[in-house]
């Protein structure tokens, strides 16, 4: 690696993947700012890039590979680093490919910027085969800009060992992150002008620190006097406190009334060769139960689709399950062969041009299941956290989840919260009328 880094140089950070990988990347670009680099978007000229992978399905290592082509050929002379899960699972491949400088796996990203500007004959490769089961914790920026949202991240790693599932083994087993570390982060992050923080993590629900559990983590952000609002990316269903249910219930509350939580299949049969730790009728007991504690509440789920051994009729029960339980939309994933996992060494495989057809039709309810939440809040008002602007318009979220959209009315909304009145719905978002801002 002849490169050398100077000051004031361009660099972009390119997240494939996850709301876990997106935390790190921003980590990752606030070490580059205090370095002295002006972040760039991906397709700019750069002279670094640091790409974080995913490898959750071939389709991910797929566009991992296009993303590192692509940056490579329109910066030839840049320096470009692999990281992250692809990384760390499919490092011959990325050595393969003409232009990477630097691969290094989930253990080491973080410290990217320590593995750069040095003189080597070949791509080197920090992977470990071990990834450390020691609770962490992370480096932050000091009092860089910060837009909206922020994704924190409380944990790493998952000991499930779900049968189609590739991350134990990319991310290691479960481990916490320090919990004066996380706060200290949140805070940090609030005082740069973050008003909404999603708690992220591979199997966050089982955090556990030192006495501290996930519950312990919603009550101490809600003690930030500018946060606004918390809320939880995809949890487990079986690791979910009902005790966050009287917090999402509390009007006073910064926890929202949204759960994501992964179903990944419609029936006990699947579930349990996906060795999934609840059935079926757990599972909707359990929603039903957070439905009836929590006004308003969202739902989202996930389902896999094409699963080994999943017939018609099961697909069609996963569908069902689907359609009549308590859910707003679901995450579709189409089922991946992934090498060392116990479904990819079955025999009774759904052919790939069957399991594009079941994702593309469980899509297209989803859709229909969406629209009929926003159809059922029609004429309602919520407080709405407003972004950027977007063709005229301000975008926001009300606090369980719904898209929305007011006309821009010449006032500057990013990052205020304002009262709104849901009118029409469309196909991505509903449509609302501001009536007042709130702060």
């Amino acid at each position: 690696m002849a490169r050398e880094i100077t000051e004031r140089k361009r660099a972009t950070v390119h997240t494939l993947g996850c709301r876990l990988n997106q935390s790190e990347s921003n980590l990752i670009r606030d070490q580059l700012i205090e370095r002295g680099y002006d972040i760039v978007p991906f397709d700019a000229k750069s002279d670094l890039a640091v790409i974080n992978t995913c490898t959750v399905t071939r389709q991910a290592d797929s566009k991992c590979r296009s993303a590192i082509r692509q940056f490579t050929r329109r910066n030839p002379e840049a320096i470009t680093a692999v990281v992250g899960c692809y990384s760390q699972m499919g490092y011959k491949q990325i050595s393969e490919i003409g232009g990477v400088d630097v691969i290094i796996g989930n253990q080491d990203k973080l410290n990217v910027l320590d593995y750069l500007g040095e003189e080597k004959n070949e791509v080197p490769v920090i992977v470990r085969d071990q990834i450390d089961r020691d609770d962490f914790s992370i480096s932050f920026a000091g009092d860089l800009p910060f837009n909206h949202r922020a994704n924190l991240k409380i944990q790493d790693g998952c000991n499930f060992m779900c049968t189609f599932c590739i991350i134990p083994f990319a991310r290691g087993r479960a481990r916490s992150r320090d919990f004066g570390n996380l706060l200290a982060e949140a805070s940090n992050l609030v005082s740069r002008g973050v008003r909404e923080l999603v708690l992220t993590g591979v199997n966050l629900g089982t955090y556990s620190h030192s006495g501290h559990e996930i519950i312990d983590i919603v009550d101490a952000l809600d003690d930030l006097d500018e946060l606004l609002r918390i809320r939880i990316s995809s949890i487990e269903p079986t690791t979910i406190p009902e005790a966050l249910f009287e917090r999402m219930a509390d009007p006073v509350h910064a926890l929202l009334p949204y759960l994501h939580i992964p179903l990944q299949a419609g029936s006990n049969e699947i579930l349990q060769a996906m060795r999934r730790k609840y059935s079926l009728k757990e599972f909707l007991d359990f929603v039903d139960k957070a439905h009836a504690s929590v006004p308003n509440l969202c739902v989202g789920t996930d389902i896999m689709v094409g699963f080994p051994g999943e017939t018609d009729e099961l697909f069609e029960q996963s569908c069902a399950s689907f359609m009549e339980g308590p859910f707003a939309y679901c995450h579709v994933f189409t089922y991946s062969e992934r090498e060392g996992t116990v479904a990819a060494r079955r025999k009774d495989h759904v052919t790939v041009s069957e399991r594009k057809r079941r994702s593309a039709h469980l899509r297209r309810l989803s859709a229909m299941k969406r629209h009929e939440f926003h159809e059922a809040y029609l004429g309602r008002e919520f407080s709405v956290l407003f972004e950027d602007p977007r063709e005229g318009t301000w975008p926001g979220y009300t606090p369980n989840y719904i898209r929305v959209v007011v006309p821009d009315a010449g006032e500057d909304l990013a990052n205020r919260r304002g009262r709104v009145r849901l009118e029409s719905v469309t196909p991505e978002f509903v449509e609302g009328t501001l009536l007042e801002m709130i702060d």
